[in-house]
């Protein structure tokens, strides 16, 4: 909920809020599952729309020239199950869906880990790595870490 336009409220509510964000479809996310019944991760994408609150936003804000279609801003990975591939199985998973709803810019704001040593728990938005090995460009820097990267979907037309 913490990307959604009332992600600042806090309490036991926040799951139902959730609920009711999948249900009416103004929540989306791959899953990653590692049998049929166990979700093992996620990744969360919609447009800027669904998903307002980032990471840094107020320098993001500082030289926006227009908004994305469509926004990454989380990725969950089961601790049982990190260092296998699930987050990047996640990010194929939400491009391909975001190709089947039309397409476009899709932008993110991963963490670059080089040279240090970050605990997965904490890498929210996934590493830079891993979405510049699934074609995403560097637009600009975004804090000390973090980077503003962009790819452009193409549309899946049926």
């Amino acid at each position: 909920m913490e990307f959604h336009p009332e992600g600042k409220e806090r309490g036991a509510h926040r799951r139902a809020q959730k609920e009711q964000r999948v249900r009416q479809g103004t929540a989306h996310a791959a899953l990653v599952y590692a049998d049929a019944a166990t979700c093992v991760g996620w990744c969360q994408f919609g447009p800027p729309e669904e998903l307002p609150r980032i990471k840094h936003l107020r320098v993001y804000s500082e030289v926006i020239a227009a908004p994305p279609q469509w926004r990454i801003t989380c990725f969950f990975v089961d601790k049982a199950y990190r260092g296998q591939g699930v987050s990047s199985a996640a990010l194929s998973g939400a491009l391909e869906q975001i190709a089947l709803q039309g397409g476009g810019v899709v932008e993110s704001y991963p963490e670059d880990v080089t040279d240090r040593k970050v605990s997965a728990a904490f890498l929210y938005n996934s590493r830079l790595s891993m979405f510049e090995r699934q074609g995403f460009e560097r637009v600009r820097r975004l804090g000390k870490s973090h980077w503003v990267v962009a790819k452009v979907v193409q549309a899946i037309t049926g």
